[in-house]
């Protein structure tokens, strides 16, 4: 059985909405899209482009494959190129309600029953990353449906947006997979992965 990795961009009040651009995802009237790109942290940088290169799968929600397909496969060369040749090699796996357009190779739908598909990929990939796609985050998170968590979350407070672990998310509990790193932006990344318990509740200094 292969893995998931989740790798999500946050703030320090946890919100994961929009930080790529101002237009990526404006819903809730959300007034601080491209929040990341001020913050340039070489650390992050780094460790997200060795992640993308032992991927061997993509697992992405629906306006994520968008704006990913509208993208990377236009960008093969240049500064860019090492993703743009990996994204568009990898079978990359959309879970959608809807009728997407999948006219990026490779890419197939999923979401009739997605938590037995989300399995079945696992079983057949050995790295699969999901990348943003805060809804179908919310989704593996409430059914501890991924192997890896990695936040890298970065030194700004927004107040508003769609959080990682909003109101009502399931309880549980995780585990450090590694030592905390901080960039020299101030950006520190941190790495779970699930116990698969309920949080315990108890005293100080039982």
């Amino acid at each position: 059985m292969g893995r998931i990795s989740i790798d999500l961009f946050t703030t320090l009040d946890g919100v994961a909405q929009a930080p790529g651009a101002p237009d990526e995802d404006p819903s809730g009237g959300f007034a601080f899209g491209g929040w990341q790109a001020p913050l340039p942290d070489p650390m992050v940088g780094e460790s997200v482009i060795e992640g993308i290169r032992g991927l061997d799968a993509l697992l992405l929600g629906r306006r994520t494959y968008d704006i990913f397909a509208g993208y990377w496969p236009h960008h093969q060369d240049g500064p860019a190129g090492e993703i743009g040749r990996k994204f568009s090699a990898v079978p990359k796996y959309v879970a959608s309600r809807g009728a997407p357009d999948l006219s990026w190779e490779g890419s197939t739908r999923i979401g009739a029953d997605l938590v037995r598909e989300v399995r079945e990929i696992r079983d057949r990939h050995q790295d699969v990353h999901v990348i943003g796609s805060i809804d179908l985050v919310q989704t593996l998170l409430a059914h501890d449906l991924y192997d890896v968590l990695t936040l890298w979350v970065y030194p700004v407070v927004l107040g508003q947006g769609r959080k990682v672990f909003p109101d009502g998310a399931a309880p549980a509990t995780m585990r450090l997979l590694e030592p905390a790193a901080t960039g020299e932006g101030g950006a520190v990344q941190l790495r779970y992965g699930p116990t698969g318990a309920p949080p315990a509740t108890g005293v100080m200094g039982d």
